[in-house]
């Protein structure tokens, strides 16, 4: 697929409670206010990821639009804003993490990396056609699996490389790209005048960020 860069992506990345979801959420509410559509992609397999989605579920604004998708996302969006009078200003998908999660695990404990990479890749591939399509701002929030030990089992190692490669592909096309450590947002890459959630501000006292050099 051929990667062209929008200023209608933004990427944000993070590692475990790293606060890429809270910080996601609030920069979608300074984007696009009430008007949102969160796209969930976790699927409940026990009662922790319930408590988990239920949690998540309660944090967010009560005038927010919800979107289920565990896998097809983009394909999904694209039916859903056909079926609305007024598309949302902005659409969070939260996350691409647990999405790669649910296209990996029908390959079993030991999948065929190339396989696997490709079904990953074919998914955000979908994503991004609907990105473009859309004509609205998206924030995709994803995991960076790639600073911490080597997965000790194949699927694991198959996870990871997938995961990564798909950031990569998403960082490729996105206009603005930030990673979150402890809370804070670390601007990677960034369009000119879109604004960004600054946390530190006061209430309405929001304004585009500079970009980090």
């Amino acid at each position: 697929m051929s990667i062209q860069a929008t200023s209608a992506l933004t990427l944000i990345l993070g590692g475990a409670r790293s606060g890429k979801s809270a910080y996601a959420q609030q920069l979608a509410h300074a984007r696009g206010g009430s008007n949102v559509l969160y796209v969930a992609t976790a699927l409940a397999f026990d009662d922790e990821m319930a408590a988990r989605i239920a949690s998540h579920r309660a944090e967010r604004p009560a005038g927010w639009q919800t979107l289920e998708a565990a896998q097809g996302v983009g394909a999904a969006v694209t039916r859903y804003l056909t079926t609305v009078a007024v598309r949302p200003a902005v659409i969070l998908v939260d996350c691409l993490t647990l999405l790669a999660t649910n296209v990996l695990l029908p390959f079993g404990e030991t999948p065929d990396p190339r396989a696997a990479e490709e079904a990953v890749l074919a998914e955000v591939d979908q994503l991004l056609e609907s990105v473009q399509r859309s004509e609205t701002a998206w924030i995709v929030v994803s995991n960076e699996v790639g600073m911490g030990l080597v997965p000790p089992y194949p699927l694991g190692r198959v996870y990871r490389d997938a995961l990564g490669r798909a950031n990569q592909r998403l960082a490729a096309a996105a206009g603005e790209v930030l990673l979150m450590v402890a809370g804070l947002p670390w601007t990677l890459k960034s369009c000119d005048g879109a604004p960004v959630y600054d946390p530190s501000a006061p209430s309405g006292a929001q304004k585009p960020a500079a970009s980090q050099t």
